[in-house]
């Protein structure tokens, strides 16, 4: 039970007083005559953009940004960015804040503080909003869901509800196990990352500490392998038969293949190196990889490692969902999300059932093949059905929530493609389990009680 004091990152009314006041700038174009926008930095550094509609409804939504970004300074333009793909919400007359996070790189605690922070500058400079709902997108989800963990159950109840959209649900401890089994599945087949003379270091840290390796290394070293973006008639046999074989192997969409092989390098690195002190998280011992054209060469000759208890239990307690949400949580997730699969969902909804608090939560499932964007009319009937259900207390069902879109979408004409019917498979489905691990979703409370007596270092602030 020691873990709460000593990793908590600390949110002080104080802080957010001291913070920058928000100064006016030009609203996206999106926005122009419909909402006055503002920018300014918090005390810890998190740059942050507010928009409030010139027909505010009285709700405020607090935006929680996916990545994680990789950069050590807060990116002034990313609450912009944010701002501009959200403008929906703003259209449909709430009040919209999202924060930059003072810091790039993991952190999710670091990162709901940030958002906790930035509600309450907030209200400190405009008012209390008649209700406030939580907004995360991908790792932003994971951030909201905590957020609303550590901060929706206070006695002040300063979030009334949940959006959850593609959120990244599975938790830090092993939620990129699937990026593990494609760091080490990816080196065996390709052997270039790293070249064998070049530095050698173990794959759990995704890159050594001091390596210049760009994106555009990484990527080179890909195409050498695989042939990636080449059309199939012009790869080697021997670049063909890699893409298939990992491909197979890992689950891992073609079209994202690039992308999860960055998280595997580069975000793995800043988790490693940058927050848990080169402590090893990740673990891969006793997993039998599958779909190879010779499996047993592939299980045989695949490097092994396994994690540090120490270092799971601090990424477990910075981002690990524990599911004792008091406020409705409604999520919207793309059936074929390459980059969040699916089967997050079925990790989170088992979380919630383990705490008893399922009846908090609705999911829906759309027909869409996208991580990052989604349908606009699914979020202007996301944030509206969440907002019925806070106001009615009438909880919705999938089938319900896709029935209400078609008012949306005689707006936004950008389609209504709910699967009110389609439920994940496991998570244990799609990524493969660790034996020996512990069983979900009882994960914090029983590393908790094992792992209480050991060193604490944490997640950096």
């Amino acid at each position: 039970m020691a873990l709460v004091a000593v990793l908590a990152v600390p949110v002080s009314s104080a802080s957010a007083a001291a913070a920058d006041e928000p100064a006016t700038t030009p609203c996206p174009a999106d926005l122009a005559g419909v909402a006055t926008c503002y920018t300014g930095r918090s005390t810890d550094g998190a740059y942050y953009a507010i928009a409030v509609p010139e027909k505010w409804n009285g709700s405020l939504v607090m935006h929680a940004h996916g990545g994680p970004d990789l950069g050590e300074e807060s990116d002034p333009e990313r609450s912009i960015g944010d701002l501009e793909r959200w403008s929906v919400m703003v259209e449909q007359g709430y009040a919209w804040a999202g924060s930059s996070y003072r810091r790039g790189g993991y952190g999710t605690r670091m990162a709901a503080a940030d958002t906790e922070s930035l509600r309450r500058l907030f209200v400190e400079n405009f008012r209390k909003p008649e209700r406030t709902y939580l907004h995360g997108q991908s790792w932003g989800g994971n951030v909201a869901a905590k957020t609303a963990e550590i901060y929706g159950s206070k006695k002040s109840r300063p979030y009334d509800g949940v959006l959850l959209t593609n959120g990244v649900l599975g938790g830090g401890s092993r939620g990129y196990d699937y990026r593990v089994d494609l760091r080490v599945v990816y080196q065996y087949y390709c052997k270039n990352h790293p070249r064998p003379d070049e530095a050698q270091y173990p794959l759990w840290k995704g890159l050594r500490a001091g390596s210049t390796m760009t994106t555009t290394g990484l990527r080179a070293r890909l195409e050498e392998c695989t042939g990636l973006s080449a059309p199939p008639q012009e790869r080697t046999a021997v670049q063909q038969r890699n893409l298939d074989d990992i491909l197979a192997v890992s689950k891992i969409p073609e079209r994202t293949l690039e992308s999860h092989l960055r998280f595997a390098t580069f975000t793995f690195r800043d988790i490693v190196h940058n927050r848990l002190g080169d402590r090893n998280p990740f673990s891969n011992v006793g997993v039998v990889y599958s779909g190879s054209h010779d499996d047993a060469a592939l299980n045989a000759g695949v490097e092994r490692f396994s994690a540090d208890p120490s270092a799971v239990r601090d990424l477990s307690y910075d981002s690990d969902l524990t599911g004792k949400v008091s406020i409705p949580v409604l999520t919207l997730h793309a059936i074929d999300d390459p980059t969040a699969f699916v089967e997050h969902e079925a990790a989170y909804r088992a979380t919630l059932r383990g705490a008893k608090r399922d009846k908090y939560l609705v999911q829906t499932f759309t027909d869409e093949h996208e991580h990052s964007g989604l349908s606009t009319s699914e979020y202007a009937n996301s944030i509206s059905a969440l907002d019925t259900w806070v106001r009615s207390g009438r909880k919705p069902t999938p089938t319900s929530v896709a029935a209400s879109c078609s008012a949306f979408d005689a707006r936004y004409g950008t389609g209504c493609l709910y699967r009110p019917s389609f439920v994940p498979q496991p998570y244990a489905t799609r990524v493969n389990a660790r034996p020996g691990g512990l069983s979900w979703p009882a994960l914090t409370a029983q590393q908790e009680k094992k792992w209480s007596r050991l060193p604490m270092v944490g997640i950096a602030p």
